[in-house]
């Protein structure tokens, strides 16, 4: 066994294997850039090395570095995590070379799977089904739109050379095709080095079911069962959960079966992922999409039903040992849910949001597991991917689990940083999803009801006595006069609380204290309120009972409260009422997200009409397409291609036609 394990990734996945080697006594060596030099899997591993700046291709995504990284402290082996270097074979290559095993499938292997057109041959010529296209490779030049016309609308065009969902893009009609090859070409390019494209047909209310394989170096593979991932928002899987309930026992066999063919028809070794892809119509007939070579971010509901340690079973097998599991051995034992946490507005296209965790709370207790890299004072930046941490839920039945992950997330919070956890909680509560009636089109068909940019009322009020107990003095002996009640000759004056929480508004008013106060919000009917702190969580009562809030003061005037999943930025306005009768229409067009400006389609003094593309700004591996308000000329441009951008910052100004006649 090995003494010292470099660990190639970071994030909550770092995190989750270091726990791991962990309790294997293996000593483990993390690595970091600079935006990452305080990170919790830094702070966790034994050892930690500096690999380079914050920008991924100087350092997470540089050989080399992460090479030099491993023999300089001592590791002997290589775990590559999942995303950046986990599927480069080119790394394998590198690791090998320096005398390093690394802990994943043969080089040949990640060469074979990681061309989804070569991998879609290779599984084909071992019997598995695959789905009908075409690709790059076999289509002439000039014949991208002949070939698509072959293949069907809709179609969906993927990167050969990655996964993820990044640079995939699903095109109805012909009329979408360029547009579309233009914006996954670049998008793959920027990603995975290669924008070679494959096009595949779209099977209609799609379910996305994988398997998970196990594979040592005597020849011994099995399968682990399999995970539904049907529920994705633009191609990337948001909840996932083990087993899925679509499959009966022969058709789990028959796919389990398919996927071992898959990973020995290139000699897999370690644990890997064969995805599938079927019709909820059609259940029986299944197609072979990809085989990612390595950990997935779902693992863990695997974990959690077959009771096996997946990261101890990919360091066993690339120390050379032998499997001790068999295929009778595998049991599937209950159910598990995993919803993964995003720093992003579900209500806003899911754009990736940003800032400083302020404070975190993460939920435990039977059955509930988290992975998380989340820490007081982490920075969500726009330089890696949004994802957070994840939730995970066991349950002995279905019903179980899905209603255990519903708890956790309403008890997870995440002060300082906007996600996605009431939009999870929404989507789990979906009738659609109890009954298991999904697909991969369920979430953008349910959108609406889901997703909300509603702010609840009462975060205006728990953020007013939040404020006011803020202003209460302290001491065993207390003046009148210091008590902050709005007191003046004639009475009780009250307090007057101007509040923001995104684009709504709100006036607070209260009379008396936090023991006893009498709350009116805007003209509503005032309601008797009281609150108290309790032990670093803000309870409110009011006439129908009381929430509970965890709280933080944020920058400024601000206040953090989170309840139920709902994470809100409540901001105190003097001048709240201010500007509400400017209009909506040309003017400064912001960025939604901070991030990169990739392209810029306009130049000043264009004419441009509402909804024309005037840039591409890209933020943790996902691009946002910013498109004119109105129609107009573009009077300003601030930014070029390559230009960082902050969240809100002006990037050009569209003046309406009428003004500039």
């Amino acid at each position: 066994m090995f003494d010292a394990v470099l660990v190639a990734n970071r994030g909550e996945i770092a995190v989750r294997v270091i726990r791991t080697l962990r309790d294997m006594g293996i000593r483990s060596v993390a690595v970091y850039s600079d935006a990452d030099a305080d990170a919790k899997h830094v702070r966790e591993a034994h050892t930690a090395v500096r690999i380079g700046p914050a920008e991924a291709a100087k350092s997470y995504l540089s050989i080399p570095a992460i090479v030099q990284a491993a023999v300089d402290s001592g590791a002997q082996a290589v775990h590559p995590g999942y995303g950046f270097l986990a599927e480069n074979a080119e790394f394998a290559r590198a690791c090998e070379a320096a005398g390093l095993v690394f802990i994943g499938p043969p080089v040949s292997a990640i060469d074979a799977m990681g061309d989804k057109i070569r991998a879609k041959a290779t599984v084909s010529s071992a019997g598995v089904p695959v789905v009908p296209g075409a690709s790059d490779v076999d289509i002439p030049e000039g014949g991208f739109a002949e070939a698509a016309a072959k293949v069907g609308f809709p179609l969906l065009l993927k990167p050969s050379a990655g996964g993820g969902g990044k640079g995939m893009r699903l095109v109805t009609a012909p009329g979408e095709l360029d547009a579309a090859v233009e914006s996954a070409r670049r998008e793959a390019k920027g990603s995975f080095g290669d924008d070679t494209l494959l096009m595949e047909r779209f099977v209609t209310t799609p379910r996305h079911i994988e398997i998970q394989v196990l594979a040592d170096t005597h020849g011994n593979v099995i399968h682990l069962g399999e995970r539904e991932c049907s529920l994705q928002r633009r191609h990337q899987k948001i909840i996932e959960e083990a087993p899925s309930v679509l499959l009966d026992e022969e058709t789990r066999a028959k796919m389990g079966a398919s996927a071992v063919e898959a990973a020995r028809s290139v000699g897999y070794v370690g644990a890997g992922t064969v995805e599938f892809i079927m019709s909820a119509k059609t259940p029986d007939e299944y197609f072979f999409m990809e085989m990612n070579t390595r950990l997935q971010v779902e693992h863990p509901v695997t974990e959690l039903v077959t009771g096996l340690d997946l990261v101890e079973w990919q360091v066993r097998v690339a120390a050379g040992e032998v499997l001790s599991v068999a295929q009778s051995d595998v049991v599937l034992n209950g159910h598990a849910v995993e919803a993964r946490v995003y720093a992003e507005d579900p209500a806003r296209g899911f754009i990736p949001t940003g800032g400083t965790v302020l404070a975190v709370h993460e939920p435990s207790g039977d059955g509930v597991r988290v992975d998380s890299w989340m820490t007081e004072g982490t920075v969500i930046g726009s330089n890696y991917d949004p994802m957070l941490a994840k939730v995970i839920a066991w349950g002995p039945d279905r019903a179980a689990a899905l209603h255990r992950l519903d708890l956790a997330l309403a008890d997870t919070a995440l002060l300082g940083v906007g996600t996605n956890i009431a939009f999870l909680r929404g989507l789990l509560n979906d009738e659609e999803v109890r009954a298991g009636r999904l697909d991969t089109e369920l979430v953008e068909r349910r959108l609406s009801t889901v997703v909300t940019s509603e702010v609840p009322r009462d975060f205006f009020v728990a953020a007013a006595m939040d404020k006011l107990l803020a202003l209460q003095p302290s001491g065993s002996i207390v003046d009148p006069w210091d008590i902050p009640d709005g007191w003046r000759l004639g009475g009780a004056g009250g307090m007057n609380f101007g509040l923001r929480i995104g684009d709504a508004e709100a006036s607070v008013r209260i009379e008396g204290t936090p023991a006893n106060a009498l709350v009116t919000v805007d003209d509503l009917e005032p309601e008797r309120i009281s609150a108290r702190w309790d032990n670093g969580v803000l309870e409110v009562r009011h006439p129908g009972g009381f929430r509970r809030y965890r709280h933080v003061a944020g920058k400024g005037r601000s206040v953090w409260l989170a309840r139920d999943g709902h994470c809100v930025a409540v901001e105190e306005r003097a001048d709240i009422l201010a500007g509400q009768g400017e209009s909506a229409g040309g003017g400064p067009v912001k960025s939604p997200m901070p991030g990169t400006v990739l392209v810029v389609k306009v130049g000043k003094g264009d004419a441009v009409s509402a909804g024309t593309p005037l840039m591409v700004v890209e933020a943790m591996k996902m691009e946002h397409t910013i498109t004119a308000p109105v129609d107009g000329v573009v009077t300003e441009l601030h930014v070029q291609a390559g230009q960082q951008v902050a969240l809100d910052e002006a990037l050009a100004v569209v003046t309406p036609q009428e003004e500039t006649a």
